[in-house]
């Protein structure tokens, strides 16, 4: 009872976020089921090595030394990286159960150092000595974590708040690695619960996404458009409206699939085009924008020349539109408008060119 005692207090904020995790995960009613139960695996993952890395220093904090803490050592040194293989392996649009072989081969190393020393072996007073391999413990979760940030800066939209998450996330994989080093053996007190706040960031950072993005295509939602135009608004210097030209044809003629799949195309065109300070939504079915801050009409103008290019290389069309208040002050709603009425001019001379009667599914050729 005194260890189970000893155990709940030293491993106190790991309980108390884990539960909040568990209920947050149980009560997100649009989280993936599949997301939840992954995640809930994990966080039973980790709760056990918080009783084995417990179970691994207890004799040593209490003056005696127990001759298998090898065994813990190699659960402990195997565990971290497999748990950074699972999120790896979950955030993968093609995942690939390859990701799991660094770990595996840890682990087998791992097992091989209890009788072996070549990672770590413990002397006769319990002094931890580096095996000719003792750094691979902290090389591959390293390699991990920085593949696990380079993924969520790549599936973000480089919006501040998103690069805020992104950044915490790293912090707390990387203070993993680098804090043992510092800290020695006293790290082993806040090892889970540094893991557990990294998943619990990466939970948010799935939240937040399913909040603002599109599903399709991977864009800021309208919901989020709304948001990030009432964001600073004096910083807002230009707007640019995207319509795509023909979607109705293509989801009647050829399937809704084949019209995912050109807003697809389309939305990857916008991502290649804009440049920082520059971020794309999804605000309809087939309506687009792009806001611009601290951006001259120049930058704008190269930023649709870019898009133009783009799209050019597909076999899609769009009409756009932009608006910007580098020659006179204008208001958000007052560059949105402009824009727009910009966009569906030429969505009109595009429509009375290609000799299309939009009030009917017909052509009439020109």
């Amino acid at each position: 009872m005194l260890m189970l005692r000893d155990y709940i207090i030293q491993n106190w904020a790991l309980l108390l976020i884990s539960l909040a995790f568990l209920i947050s995960l149980r009560t997100t009613a649009f989280l993936d089921k599949n997301v939840s139960r992954r995640m809930t695996r994990l966080l039973a993952m980790i709760l056990l090595l918080s009783v084995s890395v417990f179970i691994e220093f207890y004799p040593e904090e209490h003056g005696f030394v127990w001759k298998w803490r090898s065994v813990l050592t190699a659960i402990r040194y195997s565990a971290t990286p497999f748990i950074d293989a699972q999120i790896l392996y979950a955030l993968m649009k093609k995942p690939k159960k390859a990701v799991f072989i660094p770990a595996v081969i840890l682990t087998v190393l791992c097992i091989i150092s209890i009788f072996t020393g070549i990672v770590v072996r413990f002397t006769e007073d319990g002094s931890l000595v580096r095996g000719p391999l003792g750094l691979l413990p902290y090389i591959v979760p390293g390699v991990y974590g920085s593949f696990l940030v380079y993924i969520l800066y790549m599936r973000s939209n480089k919006q501040p708040i998103e690069l805020l998450q992104v950044a915490y996330f790293a912090l707390t994989l990387g203070s993993g690695v680098i804090f043992p080093f510092l800290f020695g053996h006293v790290y082993s007190h806040i090892f889970c619960v540094t893991i557990v706040i990294a998943l619990f960031t990466y939970y948010l950072f799935s939240i937040h996404n399913l909040t603002t993005t599109d599903v399709l295509t991977e864009l800021l939602n309208r919901q989020a458009s709304y948001a990030d135009l009432e964001t600073d608004p004096e910083q807002i210097t230009a707007i640019v409206s995207i319509d795509m030209n023909g979607l109705k044809h293509i989801n009647d003629t050829r399937g809704h699939t084949a019209g995912d799949e050109a807003l697809t195309t389309l939305s990857n065109c916008f991502m290649r085009a804009v440049k920082i300070r520059q971020t794309v939504y999804r605000i309809g079915g087939d309506e687009f924008l792009i806001i611009c801050r601290k951006s001259t009409e120049s930058d704008v103008l190269q930023l649709i020349d870019r898009i133009r290019k783009n799209i050019s290389e597909t076999e899609y069309s769009c009409s756009i539109g932009y608006s910007c208040k580098e020659s006179r002050q204008k208001s958000v709603s007052e560059m949105l408008k402009e824009s727009d009425e910009m966009m569906y001019a030429q969505k009109a001379s595009y429509y009375q060119t290609a000799g299309i009667d939009r009030r009917s599914r017909h052509y009439t050729a020109e």
